[in-house]
């Protein structure tokens, strides 16, 4: 798994951006270039955990906008899969963020379960320079913490030293 320090590959996905029959578009790098991008891929579409990160994230979105981050969701299905999955499930419908085809990305990053061969809940974030500054795995059945990803983002961005636990507001360590 790509880690801390290495750039984000380079990628051209088609993505789904919507629920109609034209709400599809590649995404690539340059589409966020010089933004913080937070990227999170899950396992399939049409299972049980994954929907409620989703819809976590689209929830939270206005958090990571205020950042200057955007969103990027994504598995091994198709752009087509995630439209359908989105038109069935209610807390999908208003994704405000797009979900990608990450076949190949997903190896590229190292982030396919070796016996399912799907998406780990892989988290990364990624500076405006494409450089990773975050990266987070979780086994397939365990979710994970949209906060906590908006936690470290904070941390990050704050180019401070931020003990244990620090949360926004909070003392930075001083040197």
């Amino acid at each position: 798994m790509l880690t801390v320090g290495d750039r984000f590959p380079q990628y051209n996905v088609p993505a789904c951006v919507g629920l109609g029959k034209d709400d599809f578009q590649d995404i690539t790098n340059n589409t966020h270039e010089g933004k913080w991008v937070v990227y999170f891929f899950y396992p399939k579409d049409f299972t049980f955990v994954c929907p409620t990160e989703i819809a976590e994230f689209n929830h939270q979105l206005k958090e990571f906008e205020d950042r200057d981050a955007v969103v990027v969701g994504g598995s091994t299905d198709n752009e087509y899969s995630h439209q359908a999955w989105r038109k069935a499930h209610d807390d999908l419908k208003d994704l405000k963020y797009p979900l990608i085809a990450a076949q190949k990305l997903a190896a590229d990053l190292g982030i396919l379960d070796p016996q399912a061969n799907v998406c780990l809940r892989a988290t990364f974030i990624v500076d405006p320079h494409g450089v990773i500054q975050w990266a987070s795995a979780n086994s397939l059945p365990v979710g994970r913490s949209v906060k906590e990803v908006l936690r470290v983002l904070d941390a990050i961005q704050s180019d401070e030293l931020c003990p244990c636990n620090w949360t926004p507001g909070e003392e930075t360590l001083k040197v």
